[in-house]
């Protein structure tokens, strides 16, 4: 009987984690970091994309910094870059959510791990994209947040893992930073948004928490 309640006690003291977690999360998710500068001259659009779980932040290639768009892969006829970031292994090996193992996923979430950024090119706009009007300082400051993001070599070019795109239309790029449940793929877009002056959420794991914000 002392066995049981021992285990139960364990069980339940497991169970609260994730339980904690979550309702943490939300909670703060609800929270909104306002905006830090008026409203006017928002003649800036950049936008907001997610496969379902994962946000990504889409630029039009225009309004990227040279030295953010220096060393990534482009063509001419490309208007449009979404930048994502997260765990190198969760990325590499995790292509669709049919290729998702707990051991991954546990790795991703609790162990210190190398980061990647995912960039991907468009010809045009899409229509499941969320627009936010920006003026040109919010840009400037979202520019920096994805420069100091991209992890660089001693010349300064950003490294590329070759062959390791999802298609022929992205890439993957090393990143700084680690990726864990306290600072996830959605908290990064998160906090660039929050650095960048614009309206976030105070923190949030999710993609809808931002979403949420703008649509």
């Amino acid at each position: 009987m002392k066995i049981i309640k021992k285990v139960l006690k364990w069980f339940l003291f497991f169970l609260l984690i994730p339980i904690t977690y979550i309702i943490t999360s939300l909670i703060l998710t609800t929270i909104t970091i306002d905006r830090k500068t008026d409203t006017n001259s928002l003649d800036k659009s950049i936008y907001l994309s997610t496969n379902g779980v994962h946000l990504d932040i889409i630029i039009p290639k225009k309004d990227i910094d040279s030295l953010v768009l220096f060393g990534i892969k482009h063509n001419e006829n490309e208007n449009y870059l979404s930048f994502g970031w997260g765990d190198e292994n969760f990325y590499i090996n995790t292509p669709t959510w049919g290729d998702l193992t707990f051991t991954n996923a546990f790795k991703a979430m609790f162990l210190q791990s190398a980061t990647l950024m995912h960039v991907t090119r468009y010809q045009r706009k899409r229509t499941d994209w969320v627009e936010i009007k920006v003026n040109e300082l919010e840009l400037q400051k979202l520019n920096t947040y994805l420069l100091h993001t991209f992890e660089s070599n001693e010349n300064g070019m950003k490294i590329i893992l070759k062959n390791k795109g999802y298609s022929s239309m992205d890439d993957f790029y090393k990143s700084n930073g680690s990726y864990s449940c306290f600072k996830t793929c959605n908290s990064w877009v998160n906090i660039g948004f929050k650095e960048s002056g614009l309206k976030s959420c105070l923190w949030t794991p999710f993609d809808f928490g931002l979403l949420d914000k703008y649509q």
